[in-house]
């Protein structure tokens, strides 16, 4: 596992804390999927009443490192401030910067989201950077001071997986050196594997789980799928042909006339 900003994680897991049917439920969640990284919404937290306090007191008994988000941000202004707010509240230089573009597919404003990330790299935050899978953008967030990509698989909550493979995996093969997310999109624990197969470093969700039937479950479900992709990419999978090749060598076998 590669490190995010110097701090190893125990496994390629980010989940998210939002619209889940309790409090309880999310951290069974994360009790049985052992999820390495919390994200969490300002927004969600800035409920500055007894309710965010629990939340707070919550997501703290999780033990695990904080990614903070600017969800819903539309504009460089609102997300360096919600940023800056963040940072104060949960005590972290970790940010995951969302700059919204466009409402029915919530696909980023990359041109806001290169700027913010200067901005807030020069200002100390780190930054995970929800961006498109293209390689010109990606080249200037790297530029900008970011040391992680999140590129999307699908628009957000939309649950269909990964929409554009080749575009990802020119992504993994023009960075090899980066630590590289898979962040919204998923909907299936398969989905989040072929992520992993990929070579890609971590998977966030938050929807595919807390929407289940069953989150807890669907959770842990996720988790032995990050496992089991992490599996066969260090195995080095065998590369697809075009033509069918024998399992079963031919040399040597009885001819029947």
């Amino acid at each position: 596992m590669r490190d995010f900003y110097g701090t190893p994680l125990a496994n390629g897991l980010m989940l998210g804390t939002a619209q889940y049917p309790s409090p309880a439920i999310l951290a069974e969640a994360f009790q049985r999927s052992g999820a390495s990284v919390a994200t969490v919404s300002l927004r969600r937290e800035s409920g500055a009443g007894r309710a965010g306090q629990d939340f707070w007191a919550l997501i703290k008994d999780l033990g695990v490192p904080v990614l903070p988000n600017t969800a819903g941000c539309h504009s460089v202004k609102e997300a360096v401030t919600t940023a800056h707010m963040a940072r104060e509240v949960f005590g972290t230089k970790w940010i995951k910067l969302e700059v919204i573009g466009e409402d029915d597919t919530l696909q980023p404003d990359v041109f806001g989201l290169v700027e913010a990330a200067r901005i807030l790299a020069e200002d100390g935050f780190q930054v995970f950077p929800y961006t498109t899978e293209d390689l010109v953008v990606a080249d200037r967030l790297l530029h900008a001071g970011c040391e992680v990509l999140m590129p999307w698989g699908a628009p957000i909550g939309s649950g269909k997986g990964l929409n554009n493979l080749f575009g990802l995996r020119a992504m993994r093969a023009h960075f090899p050196d980066i630590p590289l997310v898979i962040d919204a999109g998923l909907g299936l624990p398969s989905q989040a594997a072929q992520a992993i197969e990929l070579g890609y470093d971590a998977v966030l969700l938050n929807t595919a789980v807390a929407k289940a039937g069953d989150p807890a479950q669907m959770a842990e479900a996720f988790a032995a799928a990050i496992f089991a992709g992490k599996l066969a990419a260090d195995a080095d999978p065998m590369e697809p042909r075009d033509m069918a090749a024998p399992s079963t060598p031919v040399i040597g076998q009885a001819f029947l006339s």
